[in-house]
C-alpha cells in the first residue's frame, strides 16, 4: 500500500485528535513528506482544510457520503 493511502486511512481513523504532522510522524514521514501527502491529498479533493481541534484536515464532505453509498472513489 502507498503511503498516501497509509497516511489517508490513519487520518481517517484519527478523527482530528492529532494533528496532520504528528500522525505523519507516526509512520516515520518528516513534516515535509506529510505536507507532500496532504497537497496531494487536496488535489484529489479526498480531504479539505478546517481550521478544527488539533488536526486541521478532514475528509471532503462528497468523499464521506460516496463511501458510505459504497462507491469506489478511486
Amino acid at each position: 500500500m502507498e503511503i498516501k493511502e497509509v497516511y489517508y486511512s490513519a487520518l481517517v481513523e484519527n478523527n482530528g485528535q492529532l494533528n496532520e504532522i504528528e500522525l505523519g510522524e507516526k509512520f516515520g514521514l518528516n513534516e515535509e513528506e506529510t505536507r507532500e501527502i496532504i497537497v496531494q491529498l487536496l488535489s484529489e479533493h479526498k480531504i479539505e482544510y478546517v481550521e478544527n481541534r488539533s488536526c486541521n484536515y478532514r475528509l471532503n464532505k462528497t468523499t464521506k457520503r460516496k463511501n458510505i453509498l459504497g462507491i469506489n472513489n478511486s
